[in-house]
């Protein structure tokens, strides 16, 4: 089930590795909706390990919810799933090779802020993470829904039906 509005996208999934890439492209699709294209790549690199973790650790089963919501110039990325146990940051040494493990590493190192609670409401827990949302081509005033249109009634009459030329084409102003 997809449910959706302006700032707000929730979706229901199995975390199977077939369903994972079909969530990022819906993240990345509901993030050029709301027109912040510069957090898609992070995003979609967050969920898709927090999936990632869901598939490979969550018992008995891989039913989650992924809700992504923007508020306040925030943009939140969460994942529910049913089990209560809460995941652990590991701390890799710098020389290892390991394959595998990192993906809260990956969450902490893309976004500004993440974490994990059990859910208040039921069996299971949340894990979030955050980024600063501003709009394109502008990164320094956060993302606000567009502002109501305006309706001026005016008076007809009260309106010119020509304005006069004075510049002619193509010269410029002295």
């Amino acid at each position: 089930m997809i449910s959706h509005s302006r700032r707000h996208c929730v979706v229901e999934l199995q975390a199977l590795p077939s369903r994972i890439g079909q969530i990022r492209r819906i993240v990345s699709a509901q993030l050029r909706h709301w027109q912040l294209d510069p957090l898609i790549d992070r995003a979609a690199l967050g969920v898709t390990e927090l999936l990632s973790n869901v598939h490979r650790h969550a018992q008995p089963d891989k039913t989650c919810t992924v809700e992504i919501e923007l508020r306040l110039g925030r943009l939140t990325v969460s994942v529910y799933d049913s089990d209560p146990r809460l995941p652990v940051l590991r701390e890799a040494a710098a020389d290892t090779l390991e394959t595998c493990g990192r993906g809260l590493a990956l969450v902490a190192a893309v976004s500004e802020a993440w974490g994990a609670r059990n859910q208040a409401d039921g069996p299971g827990k949340v894990v979030w993470f955050s980024l600063r949302a501003a709009p394109v081509g502008n990164g320094s005033k956060p993302v606000r829904e567009p502002a109501p249109a305006v309706v001026v009634a005016m008076d007809p009459t009260a309106v010119p039906t020509a304005v006069p030329v004075t510049a002619s084409v193509g010269a410029r102003p002295g």
